[in-house]
């Protein structure tokens, strides 16, 4: 069942819980970090927040691609969406007004999902290719350490 425009599904098992929820209240102290370390302590990176230019084809090519289900959305633009099995978050963000932002990376040039079983990279790719997304390259980082760089929709790159 899709949750509608404003609607939240239980997002109790959801790693896109807002940060204070997750976090426990002794990180929101001040002075209790800088008495603790000067590091920061966190629970991990929380979500890649991407900018799309059609919110219904992003959201097709990553559940059909890595199997993603929505957790919850954010008015009718916005949706949240978990990895199987995990606490990564893919955030996809359909706003007009930042149009112009969507498929370009300010610098962070990939992000990457670790593949549960290697060799399945060869039907990765062709499961992408389906999905509306391409095949940019393909070799090895080190001998049996293969790797592909691909494409979503709107351009963002992705290493399998």
């Amino acid at each position: 069942m899709s949750a509608t425009s404003g609607d939240r599904k239980d997002s109790r098992n959801c790693s896109s819980n807002p940060p204070r929820a997750r976090i426990s209240d002794r990180f929101w102290n001040r002075s209790s970090l800088l008495e603790e370390s000067a590091v920061i302590k966190t629970q991990g990176l929380t979500h890649i927040h991407l900018m799309v230019r059609s919110l219904d084809r992003s959201l097709r090519f990553y559940q059909e691609v890595f199997g993603m289900k929505e957790c919850f959305r954010e008015g009718a633009t916005m949706v949240f969406l978990n990895t199987p099995g995990s606490h990564d978050t893919i955030t996809l963000n359909e706003d007009a007004e930042m149009s112009e932002l969507a498929g370009k990376s300010a610098g962070i040039a990939h992000f990457g999902f670790g593949l549960a079983n290697p060799s399945d990279l060869d039907a990765a790719i062709v499961q992408v290719e389906r999905a509306g997304g391409k095949l940019l390259r393909r070799g090895d980082h080190a001998p049996g350490v293969r790797y592909a760089y691909v494409a979503d929709p709107d351009g963002y790159v992705i290493e399998l």
